[in-house]
């Protein structure tokens, strides 16, 4: 018998973690977890939109990193579970990415308006979905326990989303709008 992808059990607006407990949809911990999804499907086509094949391939291990960060949050707190780790080193290897692209880019003298090519604005939405995702984890962490490091690699991931966006619209030549406040 082949697979079902439904089940019908979130039917009366509860759903599963890894581990069996119920939770009802909107609970922050399903919130944050949905959010982090929603987040890898942003960088999906962000990535969908380049050409710089390490960049995709950059970008395929954050993803593969959200994927351990979401089954982190959808796993019961309550019980002890054998769930993939962030490590120091996935950081490590965000920073690093933004510090070549610093090197890269010219000094940062304005504010910038996300846009000036699909790929830029795309990447700009991903990072603003990043900074939701940081701060529900953030609010969950302080009624549950959450791993410290799942909050650190997403507030060093909304950083380099920034920098990913400069760096896309540099190499497809595209201008970057300066914010220009009214007087």
């Amino acid at each position: 018998m082949a697979f079902k992808i439904y089940t019908k059990t979130g039917d009366k607006g509860e759903t599963s973690l890894f581990g069996g407990k119920r939770l009802p949809k909107h609970h922050i911990r399903i919130e944050s977890y949905g959010t982090v999804d929603e987040l890898n499907s942003f960088i999906g086509v962000v990535r969908d939109h380049l050409g710089d094949d390490s960049l995709k391939k950059e970008l395929e291990v954050i993803q593969n990193r959200l994927f351990t960060i979401g089954a982190n949050l959808a796993s019961d707190p309550d019980k002890q579970m054998d769930t993939p780790d962030i490590l120091e080193s996935d950081i490590s290897l965000l920073e690093q990415s933004m510090d070549d692209m610093d090197e890269q880019l010219p000094p940062l003298k304005n504010f910038i308006l996300p846009g000036g090519h699909p790929a830029v604005s795309y990447c700009h939405v991903a990072r603003c979905v990043c900074r939701r995702a940081e701060r529900m984890v953030v609010a969950l962490a302080e009624n549950e326990p959450v791993a410290e490091i799942l909050i650190r690699y997403l507030n060093r991931l909304s950083d380099y989303l920034f920098m990913l966006a400069r760096r896309i619209g540099q190499l497809l030549n595209a201008e970057e709008i300066k914010w220009t406040p009214r007087k």
